[in-house]
Order: structure tokens, then C-alpha cells, then sequence
């Protein structure tokens, strides 16, 4: 069977259409998939590193954070975390030139690896005393957490403001003195089922 000059270039097209069909189907397409895929689980993996990396610095950060609390602040004794955290509020507030009034302790019955102690505070003062005393109870040293405020005006029309407050802060009765010793308590001895 002889082709003539035209249907050899039409079965000539034919066949490449064919072929790049074929290769389109069993080829390409697959390899654009599988490409796709890949990226979308590099960019997925790559959030991941991102989240982890910041999770490692976030802890780097906050473990520093946690020894100081342990070493400079955080009591093991309620009777002296109660007494620190007293002391600290009738210092911060005579330095904010708030007027206390009252300071009533309340200790948790709530059984927890740390426990809270609650203190209730009532005073006087301006709006730039009460936001200096916010400034540092945010700012302390010691575990200190801001529970409750309320602010009320004594008097219309004048900067002579009402201030409940109510701040917590953390003990650890039977704790570790650092986290070394948290994580040798963790370890199970050797031989041991």
C-alpha cells in the first residue's frame, strides 16, 4: 500500500498527536500531579518547620521566664507567697500614690500543682495612679495575675476613681526547686516496672 505524499503528512500527525496524547496522559499529567502534590507538601512541611521553630524559641523564652519565677519569685510556702504578694501590692500601690483601703488574702482549697492565692484590694486614687499600679502588677517579677478590675468614679466630673482590684499569684507546695530536679523526679529509675 502506497501513501500518497499528503497522507503520509496527515498519518505522520497523527500518530505525533497520538503520541504526545499518550504521553500527555501517561506522562506529563502524572508528573504535574506528583510536581503539585510535592509542593504542597513542601509549603505544608515548611509551615510546620515555621510553627516548630517558633514553638523551640517560645519555649527557650518562656523556660527562661519560668526559672526566674522559681528562683526569684514563685514560694513554696503559701503563708509566704501570701505574705510577698501583700507586701508587693502595698508597694506598687504607694509608688502609683493609690490609697488602699483594704487588702483581704483568700487561699484556694482547690487541690493543683499550683495553687492560687487570691487577694481582694480596694482603694482610691486617679486614673494615672490606678493605670501606674496596672503597669506594675503587669511588669513584677513575681507570678502575678490580674483577676478582676473595676474601676467606678466617686465623684461626676472629677479624676477621683474607685478601684477594686482583685490579683492572684502562684505557690508551689511541694515542687522541685528548679526544673532539673522536676525532670530527674519525671525519670523512672532503672529496673523499675
Amino acid at each position: 500500500m502506497v501513501f500518497t505524499k499528503r497522507e503520509k503528512i496527515v498519518l505522520g500527525a497523527t500518530i505525533i498527536a497520538l503520541c504526545v496524547l499518550v504521553l500527555d496522559v501517561y506522562v506529563l499529567t502524572p508528573l504535574m500531579a506528583q510536581r503539585s502534590a510535592v509542593q504542597a507538601d513542601q509549603a505544608r512541611l515548611l509551615g510546620k518547620l515555621t510553627q516548630a521553630r517558633s514553638l523551640l524559641k517560645r519555649r527557650r523564652l518562656l523556660g527562661r521566664k519560668w526559672r526566674g519565677m522559681l528562683t526569684d519569685g514563685m514560694k513554696r510556702d503559701p503563708a509566704e507567697a501570701e505574705s510577698q504578694l501583700l507586701r508587693a501590692l502595698r508597694r506598687w500601690s504607694s509608688e502609683a500614690r493609690v490609697r488602699l483601703s483594704s487588702l483581704r488574702p483568700e487561699r484556694s482549697m482547690e487541690e493543683s500543682p499550683l495553687p492560687e492565692i487570691t487577694v481582694h484590694a480596694a482603694g482610691t486614687g486617679s486614673m494615672a495612679a490606678a493605670s501606674r499600679l496596672l503597669w506594675r502588677i503587669e511588669t513584677a517579677k513575681i507570678p502575678v495575675k490580674v483577676r478582676m478590675l473595676q474601676l467606678g468614679s466617686r465623684k461626676d466630673g472629677t479624676d477621683d476613681l474607685s478601684l477594686h482590684l482583685r490579683v492572684s499569684t502562684l505557690y508551689s507546695p511541694a515542687g522541685p526547686a528548679s526544673p532539673k530536679q522536676a525532670a530527674k523526679r519525671r525519670v523512672p529509675a532503672r529496673g523499675a516496672s
